[in-house]
């Protein structure tokens, strides 16, 4: 099972762990099966879900959306990045140079093309930026990709 994940960055301690809980009940429901995570390893909701499956004994599938997409993280995520990077199964990248929105598009394109279900950590509210969650999930909809949406009652999306 090719579960994909696309969601909000900037998640407070307290959303993480409520996160991470909904990702843990979602892959409960897959006991007793190979799992493979495909993910961009932004930090959140990506970089949680890689750590899950890995810690299951799944697999690692990394879409890179552009050369320099690791500067355009946060220096205190890089870590987990390259951790995450060097344990990946696959690696595809988009072939694109800067870290825009198109490049997140392109990536999140390729990764609903690798996964049988799509994770969205959304609030539900339009993307920010083209290639933002809203549009993964869109583009997920639109070539029959099932999605679940999953997000805590009550939590807010943080503001930049």
């Amino acid at each position: 099972m090719r579960i994909g994940i696309t969601g909000h960055r900037g998640l407070d301690e307290r959303l993480r762990h409520q996160v991470t809980a909904l990702l843990t009940q979602v892959l409960d429901t897959y006991e007793g099966r190979s799992l493979d995570a495909v993910t961009c390893l932004a930090d959140g909701p990506d970089t949680w879900l890689a750590d899950l499956v890995l810690d299951r004994g799944g697999r690692l599938i990394v879409i890179v959306p552009a050369a320099d997409y690791r500067t355009g993280l946060p220096a205190w995520h890089h870590g987990d990045y390259d951790r995450l990077l060097a344990r990946a199964a696959d690696v595809y990248a988009t072939g694109l140079t800067d870290s825009t929105g198109q490049a997140h598009m392109a990536a999140g394109e390729i990764l609903v093309g690798h996964c049988d279900v799509l994770l969205a950590v959304w609030d539900g509210l339009p993307a920010r930026g083209h290639g933002g969650t809203a549009d993964v999930v869109a583009h997920a909809d639109s070539v029959g990709v099932k999605t679940l949406v999953l997000w805590p009652d009550g939590a807010s999306r943080p503001t930049r």
